[in-house]
């Protein structure tokens, strides 16, 4: 089997189903399984609205010292989430695990207005068009969470 195939086989369709949680870890990272999701998606062709490489992508892969283009690479190989979780941790600038935990939280519990001026001004839009408008939003991961109906 070729990687293209093992990719897709692997690949989730987000024309109808949602990509897993920012909240969700990989290789101890929140955001990367999603990252990941989404990487595949788009290169299988299935990507929908989605997209690789999006400025909440970055904020993982900056903090983790991969460039988006290596990132892509490696997931078009058609690895597994083991493999790609195996190669996170290998490939990832080396740091303590509390300096890790520490990003993860800081993330879970990051508001809105502690966001880049330029994702505020993406959310500003973003929120009224996705987020049903009963549902508040607290943090910045609730804005996907709502959407996706995982909360």
């Amino acid at each position: 089997m070729n990687a293209q195939d093992k990719l897709k086989l692997l690949a989730k369709n987000l024309t109808r189903e949602f990509p897993r949680s920012p909240r969700e870890t990989m290789a101890g990272y929140v955001i990367a399984a999603r990252a990941v999701d989404k990487c595949r998606a788009v290169l299988a062709g299935t990507g929908g609205e989605y997209h690789s490489g999006c400025p909440v992508d970055a904020m993982f892969l900056d903090f983790v010292g991969i460039p988006y283009e290596q990132f892509r690479e490696f997931v078009a190989t058609g690895a597994t989430d083991a493999e790609i979780a195996d190669w996170i941790q290998k490939t990832a600038k080396p740091r303590p695990r509390i300096e890790i935990i520490r990003w993860n939280n800081e993330l879970r519990g990051k508001r809105l207005s502690e966001l880049p001026d330029s994702v505020q001004e993406y959310m500003e839009d973003y929120i009224p068009k996705f987020v049903p408008r009963n549902r508040p939003v607290y943090v910045f991961f609730d804005v996907y969470d709502l959407e996706e109906q995982r909360i």
